[in-house]
């Protein structure tokens, strides 16, 4: 039997939630493939350039915060578990704990952004920001800032992701709190939180990546 008339949330052109459910966790992934292809290609420009300097850029490597790196990614894999006890918890029909564990997800993807807004501050006192004001030892100070203008784009491109699925968040939140999510319709949560484990996975890549490989060469 159709869920036609069984569920507000039914698109008229699909024959049953379950079927609704199958093309929008299709769109979503053929959406995060498109992202991965993205981001791969800037971790190939990273790669490259790394190659080419790998002095310079262990060097500048060392001027990161690694003990900030390491709590920010501390942070952000709670709040893919924070997000997973959501879809959990929609799938059984629990609304308050999804509008739980989505404020903690929230919250802890604040914590996340603070923590690397203080890092850029730091970057902008200690004038590692690629420009004209760029200080760094001479032997290094060109490809340096190849360095720094990567990171900057990287973890920039990813603090754009997160805002995105800050606002994804919010509306999951209205709709639990209105009760549009119910057990039998959860699948706006559960694919939400695909995109939000995709973006703490870029973020697993991109640790390594900035703070840690070839510190210790310089």
């Amino acid at each position: 039997m159709s869920d036609i008339h069984a569920h507000p949330a039914l698109a008229h052109h699909f024959d049953s939630l379950e079927e609704q459910k199958e093309a929008a966790t299709l769109g979503m992934w053929v959406f995060l493939v498109t992202e991965v292809l993205f981001f791969g290609g800037i971790f190939a420009t990273y790669a490259i350039y790394r190659s080419w300097y790998p002095e310079a850029f262990a060097a500048a490597s060392h001027e990161l915060d690694v003990t900030l790196g390491t709590i920010n990614t501390a942070v952000l894999i709670t709040s893919s578990l924070t997000m997973a006890l959501a879809v959990h918890a929609a799938q059984l029909g629990r609304r308050t704990k999804v509008m739980v564990f989505l404020v903690l997800t929230m919250a802890l993807g604040g914590v996340f952004l603070g923590i690397k807004g203080v890092e850029y501050y730091h970057k902008f006192t200690e004038h590692l920001i690629p420009g004209p004001g760029f200080q760094f030892e001479k032997e290094h100070l060109r490809h340096a800032q190849i360095f720094f203008s990567l990171y900057f784009m990287m973890t920039g491109l990813h603090a754009l992701h997160m805002i995105i699925g800050f606002g994804i968040m919010l509306v999951m939140l209205w709709w639990a709190w209105r009760g549009t999510i119910t057990k039998e319709y959860y699948s706006p949560i559960e694919i939400s939180g695909l995109y939000w484990h995709f973006v703490d996975i870029v973020w697993i890549f991109l640790f390594p990546l900035l703070y840690l490989i070839g510190r210790h060469a310089h």
